[in-house]
């Protein structure tokens, strides 16, 4: 590869930043969620004006304060993940605050509460998505309450705080009626997309990136889709249909995998533009099916594309689904009561569970002991900094702790033009409806862009509560840069995991699945447990990737480690994609391996995932695959030795 420009010796001596930051300061090209900027706009700054309307102001800015928290949590596209991503959160907010109200200027005891709660937040946030929102709230609203003077009674803050989250789920849900069940066609519509464009890629380099977008689409599609079936037990015809409908985009990813290898006639774009038509299908509710014309078949890779193509159309256009004839390809969710017993045990029992709790209640102790032995001006910030950067399932916490105090700077400065020309009172609700509608349109470009639309803003509700104006500013700065350095030593340095991960430990597992998964895929398993232990691998090494990619990044030696195991990442899902490939052949006419030659693949993919364990680098494994060259796990037995040499590096000249 020939040196890109930049790395040659005009810039000799030049002094560059790291690709980590350098990746964490570039915006994301991903577009405006423009629904999401109104509902901030209006959410934050309609109570600032009903509190000044009624000469209460500090209650107008509780009310945006909640807002604030609901308007982050405002990620999910189904109205029913809405409903749980923004209410639950509420509760344990309104907790949050409470406790936090209690001890307020109550020195040392503060400093026990707030350390307690962050050990509960920690665990809480292991359990999922929605648990790790409400459990930073949960902490977030403590340090909040024990930092900041609340008016009235003491069920005045958690309430208002509640209403302000209601109000920003009321502006979410305000579509329902109309558009129920859009989010959940519109993802399964941009599945077909997503396999058209795979089709597009069939026997070409682009064909791994197009399927790692398969995998991320099939994973939200079945997540919101699911997550409406665990509370219907009944008929329910549109759910039903679009759930079969999701179903039958398996059988054609499977298919796809062949024709990558051997298709002929499947590779033709008459068959991505079938694919297309069947997405426009689903997304305006198509009951006729067309006529479908395609390529005469050659080969068992044709045929299988061809056969999973023509039923896929067949049941896109039915409308008489029947529940008990629909099978979910990943299982169909327990219900939630055993769910929330699980997840529970699960917490307890968890040492991952017990070891970030611990090290967040180290870090919120630390800082709260600290802004007691020091004077701190409104020291609450210094704990919000180390909460917000201490989020392991938010990015690295070496970048974040970087990234949030260049996103803070960047968001005082504009907090210092407010509050320096801006006069306090009605003024503020217009600031607030430009600053708010930038927090939904920024926090899409990356971490430190959201941190940046977020500082001024709270900054802003802070000053309506405690009037101390311009003078903000320098300290908050201040408390930030405490707050980062505090993450980094006690959350990140003094924890070896964080410098000596063992990032192959998940993906050797990933590859011990992949060699039961090639010896299912020619045993005895039924083909409907074969299509559910081969989502699951997809789906544990689209978690894999997410792993490697925040790892690499780290700085050295996590990130220049991870660069150097990247490449198994991908060899892995090859491999994967390899024994589909073969399996899809079998069924529709291909010679069927032999039980030896499934089991020394099966065995040399159990030798990798066990060195993979035993190292912490790529060790030299030798791989001897005898067998068919003109079989059907000929090209499987490939993938293998290049994932073993991609495991042997070749010693440095």
């Amino acid at each position: 590869m020939g040196e890109p420009e930049g790395g040659t010796g005009k810039r000799t001596g030049r002094l560059t930043p790291p690709n980590w930051l350098v990746q964490g300061l570039l915006p994301h090209s991903t577009p405006v969620p423009k629904a999401a900027v109104g509902r901030a706009a209006v959410a934050l700054a309609a109570p600032l004006a009903v509190g000044l309307a009624v000469g209460r102001p500090d209650y107008g800015a509780l009310v945006s304060m909640g807002a604030l928290s609901g308007v982050i949590g405002d990620t999910a596209d189904a109205y029913r993940m809405r409903l749980l991503n923004i209410a639950v959160p509420q509760f344990f907010g309104a907790v949050g605050v409470t406790l936090g109200a209690l001890v307020h200027g109550e020195g040392w005891w503060a400093v026990g509460a707030l350390t307690l709660v962050a050990l509960v937040s920690g665990m809480i946030s292991s359990i999922g998505a929605v648990a790790s929102v409400s459990g930073l709230l949960l902490l977030l609203n403590a340090v909040v309450g024990a930092g900041l003077p609340m008016p009235g009674p003491w069920w005045n803050a958690p309430l208002l705080l509640t209403l302000g989250g209601m109000f920003v789920l009321v502006l979410a849900l305000l579509g329902w009626p109309l558009r129920g069940r859009v989010p959940e066609q519109s993802a399964v519509a941009a599945t077909y997309r997503s396999v058209a464009d795979l089709f597009a890629a069939a026997g070409t380099t682009t064909y791994d990136a197009r399927r790692q977008d398969v995998t991320q689409a099939l994973n939200t599609a079945y997540d919101l889709i699911l997550a409406r079936r665990a509370r219907d037990h009944g008929r329910r015809g549109p759910l039903v249909q679009l759930l079969a409908q999701l179903n039958v985009v398996i059988p054609l990813v499977e298919a796809a995998a062949a024709a990558h290898r051997y298709g002929r006639a499947s590779r033709r774009p008459e068959i991505a533009a079938a694919v297309r038509d069947l997405a426009d299908s689903v997304a305006q509710g198509r009951t006729t099916a067309p006529e479908l014309t395609l390529p005469e078949p050659d080969g068992p890779a044709d045929r299988a594309v061809n056969s999973a193509l023509r039923h896929a159309s067949v049941v896109v256009h039915k409308t008489d689904h029947d529940l008990t004839g629909v099978d979910d390809r990943l299982g169909r969710p327990a219900a939630l009561r055993v769910r929330a017993r699980r997840a529970v045990r699960d917490m307890l029992l968890s040492e991952p569970s017990w070891r970030y709790g611990l090290r967040l209640a180290l870090c919120i102790g630390l800082a709260q002991s600290l802004v007691s032995l020091v004077p701190v001006t409104r020291s609450y910030w210094v704990a919000l900094t180390v909460t917000f950067v201490l989020k392991p399932d938010f990015g690295s916490v070496f970048s974040r702790a970087v990234l949030r105090a260049l996103g803070t700077a960047a968001g005082l400065l504009v907090a210092a033009a407010v509050l320096a020309v801006v006069e306090r009172g009605w003024w503020d609700v217009p600031v607030m409806m430009v600053l708010a509608a930038l927090i939904p349109a920024f926090s899409a470009k990356g971490y430190a862009f959201q941190t940046a639309a977020i500082t001024p803003v709270i900054l802003m509700l802070s000053d309506i509560l405690n009037r101390q104006g311009f003078h903000l500013v320098l300290p908050r700065l201040v408390d930030s840069l405490m707050g980062c350095a505090i993450a980094l030593v006690a959350g990140y340095l003094l924890w070896p995991e964080s410098w000596h991960t063992r990032i192959g430990d998940r993906l050797a597992q990933c590859v011990e699945d992949a060699a039961q998964y090639v010896a299912c895929a020619f045993g005895g398993m039924d083909h409907a447990e074969r299509v559910r232990a081969r989502r699951r691998i997809y789906r544990d090494l689209s978690s894999v990737r997410s792993e490697f990619q925040r790892a690499l990044t780290e700085p050295p030696p996590t990130g220049a480690r991870a660069a150097a195991w990247w490449p198994l990442v991908v060899a892995a899902e090859r491999i994967v994609d390899a024994t589909t490939a073969a399996r899809v052949r079998v069924d529709h006419g291909a010679q069927p391996p032999g039980d030896d030659e499934v089991a020394g693949i099966e065995r040399q993919l159990r030798e990798l995932a066990d060195g993979m364990r035993s190292s912490e680098v790529l060790v030299e494994v030798r791989a001897e695959l005898p067998g068919d060259e003109e079989g059907v796990l000929a090209p499987l037995r490939q993938e293998v030795r290049a994932a073993r040499a991609i495991a042997s590096p070749a010693p440095p000249t």
